[in-house]
């Protein structure tokens, strides 16, 4: 009994110090309690969607409330039985909470609401259907492209309106944009992979590979992966490990004026980056003249123009949400083509649904606006894998990404080693599902599969 009375005194102790207060209203609203990561600007872009809520009616008021980790603090709310009514989360999140029963199922809601497949861009729409049940709501989603420095391009002799569109012709512009100082030293790249290094673990898919079969195996190692990692691996062999390694400390940090894409000088004259990309540009290096396209593929793979990582934040209703009903009618105004234009006009980024108005575009920000648009529309747009192990996964990835780039393994072995480590992990976590979804047929009067 004392061994079970510690964790639960501790998290006691956690949702006393540490999970915002709820409000107490003092009219005849029902108050929702919303969770959300947002601060800044983004933060703003979404009171200012739960203030025209609020304002549409008179029976619900949504209470907004910042949250630092909040996937941590909403689990550990939720086990201990006091969640909020809405909670924001990132999309890896999505299938992670929905295994550990943390979350509410919308299906009924999204059908009394008409919002289904159709409704949703289908890049968006496969992060919240997850084995077979809708558990989240698309927020603001991102694609990514290349963006280049039109003037390094002009000091180039490079066409600063005609991007590289195959990794032959990126890896060609790349030797040209770069440049070394008397002794040697890199001080400027014309592409790193490391830059801003988010996505260490996605190089595969812009050669057709993939990170696992969708059911039970761990594809790491596969030709099309081992490809993209030989093209990685071959930037450290052309410009030297070193010299990228001390070129690249000096760097700041992205949200900076010292950002490598932002700098002045520019350090890198081209990088893959989100839709959102153009915020930091706005802020930081207004007079940068910039332009952005869909990343380049391979010249023997055509089929895979447009590829393109898409991410998304999400809303939730947590499992015990107090008001669930309530609760789904401010998803259904924020996920509304009013408020979800509302919202990604905020942030600066595309819509997830599938139907955009030209209001929408005519007011945008971003003067790029209809690439990452169409990027999303690309049937070549992915997103993270959705595996319960995914954490584990993309730093493993990470970490043969370093050992690639810094020469010291091959990309066979590396991914190899990933792929063998993986698969144990993907192969336990499956059985505990099985063995999970068994305890739920016996409960229900049935026999464990």
């Amino acid at each position: 009994m004392r061994i079970l009375l510690v964790p639960a005194i501790l998290l006691f102790a956690f949702l006393a110090y540490w999970v915002p207060e709820r409000s107490q209203p003092h009219d005849s609203r029902i108050h929702l309690t919303y969770w959300e990561k947002w601060t800044g600007f983004e933060g703003d872009a979404m009171r200012a969607v739960v203030d025209a809520f609020n304002r549409s009616q008179d029976k619900i008021t949504v209470d907004m409330l910042t949250v630092s980790q909040v996937d941590q603090k909403l689990l550990l709310a939720t086990a201990g039985g006091v969640p909020p009514d809405v909670a924001g989360l990132w999309s890896y999140n999505v299938n992670v909470f929905a295994d550990k029963g943390a979350l509410l199922p919308l299906d009924d809601y999204m059908r009394g609401a008409g919002y289904g497949p159709s409704y949703y861009l289908p890049v968006y729409w496969k992060v919240v259907d997850y084995r077979g049940h809708v558990w989240a709501v698309p927020s603001t989603p991102a694609t990514t492209a290349l963006h280049w420095n039109r003037t390094l391009f002009r000091e180039a002799g490079l066409d600063p309106d005609r991007p590289p569109r195959t990794i032959e012709e990126l890896d060609r512009y790349a030797d040209r944009l770069t440049k070394r100082d008397a002794k040697g030293n890199l001080i400027q790249a014309g592409f790193m992979h490391s830059e801003p290094g988010w996505w260490n673990w996605a190089w595969g898919y812009f050669f057709g590979g993939k990170l696992w079969d969708g059911k039970s195996k761990i594809t790491a190692a596969s030709p099309e992966n081992i490809r993209a990692f030989k093209w990685v691996q071959s930037y450290a062999k052309k410009y030297g490990t070193s010299q990228l390694q001390v070129f690249k400390s000096g760097f700041g940090s992205f949200s900076s004026p010292q950002n490598a894409f932002l700098s002045r000088p520019p350090r890198v004259a081209m990088v893959l980056q989100g839709v959102w990309m153009h915020n930091f540009i706005h802020k930081y290096s207004p007079t940068t003249d910039w332009a952005a396209a869909p990343f380049p593929y391979p010249a023997d793979r055509p089929d895979l123009a447009n590829t393109t990582v898409a991410e998304e934040d999400v809303l939730v209703i947590p499992r015990g949400s107090k008001h669930p009903d309530e609760a789904f009618e401010f998803l259904k105004y924020a996920n509304s083509q009013k408020g979800m234009e509302l919202l990604c006009l905020g942030h600066r980024k595309n819509s997830p649904l599938t139907h955009v108005s030209a209001d929408f575009y005519r007011k945008h920000e971003n003067p790029y606006i209809r690439v990452f648009g169409d990027l999303a529309r690309s049937p070549n747009a992915f997103g993270t894998p959705q595996i319960g192990i995914w954490t584990e996964y993309r730093d493993e990835l990470n970490s043969a990404f370093d050992n690639i780039w810094l020469m010291k393994k091959t990309p066979e072995q590396a991914l190899k080693e990933v792929q063998v480590r993986m698969q144990a992990k993907l192969d336990r976590e499956l059985a505990r599902r099985k063995y999970r979804e068994g305890d739920a047929a016996v409960a229900l009067g049935g026999t464990r599969p």
